[in-house]
């Protein structure tokens, strides 16, 4: 058995593949062209082994970001990881989206939060979102909920709160329109979901020996998949 994580993430518009050693990421690939996961997120992760020396019999696991998200994103990507972790004989971890922009948006704004809301845009005022502590700990239950000016107004007035995520930007604008402007302790952050995120959980997931059904694992859609017409490209 290796020591190495292989980390996928192809939940949103923006899809990334990083490898780490525990905690520690030693690499990470992204790309940011949305709708392009079939034909880019194979080539990262055969690139971020191939650049670091790292074998497919190296690895521990393979950990995949597991939704909520985009169908074809999620689709895309848990296939990948299934193959790459049932051709290594390895282990296969899912890890929430919600807990990876959780993560990456508070490395990125480097400061201290009594909550964290990540949000993921499911189309008008809809998002999918949880709410997390200060430490990345899922407080509540994951939900595709219609946003209005009174969400979450309990946890602002609570201290600092971090909305990130692809959702948290209208949620802004949001607050600012009905409320005249953006609560004091309301932080926004257009964070995309990073492969570099899933580290910690999945570091911790597999010192537990917490691992996903290679056979029955699913991604997490949240909500049931509505096939609809292809819009035209200009």
């Amino acid at each position: 058995m290796g020591k190495f994580i292989l980390l996928v993430e192809s939940a949103t518009d923006t899809c990334s593949a990083a490898l780490s050693d525990g905690n520690i990421l030693l690499a990470q690939k992204v790309c940011r062209i949305a709708r392009s996961h079939d034909t880019v997120l194979a080539p990262l992760i055969d690139g971020i082994l191939k650049e670091n020396g790292v074998k497919p019999s190296d690895l521990a696991a393979v950990a995949v970001s597991e939704g909520p998200g985009s169908y074809m994103g999620l689709r895309i990507g848990v296939s990948l990881a299934k193959g790459i972790a049932y051709a290594a004989r390895t282990n296969l971890i899912g890890i929430s989206t919600l807990a990876v922009i959780a993560r990456c948006a508070l490395e990125e704004t480097g400061k201290k939060f009594t909550r964290i809301v990540p949000m993921i845009d499911a189309g008008r005022m809809e998002v999918y979102t949880a709410v997390f502590d200060g430490d990345c700990r899922q407080t509540e239950k994951t939900e595709a909920k219609i946003l209005d000016e009174n969400s979450f107004s309990n946890l602002i007035k609570e201290g600092p709160v971090l909305f990130a995520g692809n959702g948290a930007p209208k949620f802004g604008r949001l607050l600012e329109e009905k409320l005249g402007a953006l609560p004091e302790n309301a932080t926004v952050l257009d964070q995309a979901p990073m492969a570099s995120g899933l580290r910690t959980d999945a570091a911790k997931a597999l010192e537990e020996g917490r691992f996903a059904d290679l056979a029955y694992f699913q991604p997490f859609y949240l909500k049931d998949f509505i096939p609809g017409k292809q819009k035209k490209l200009l």
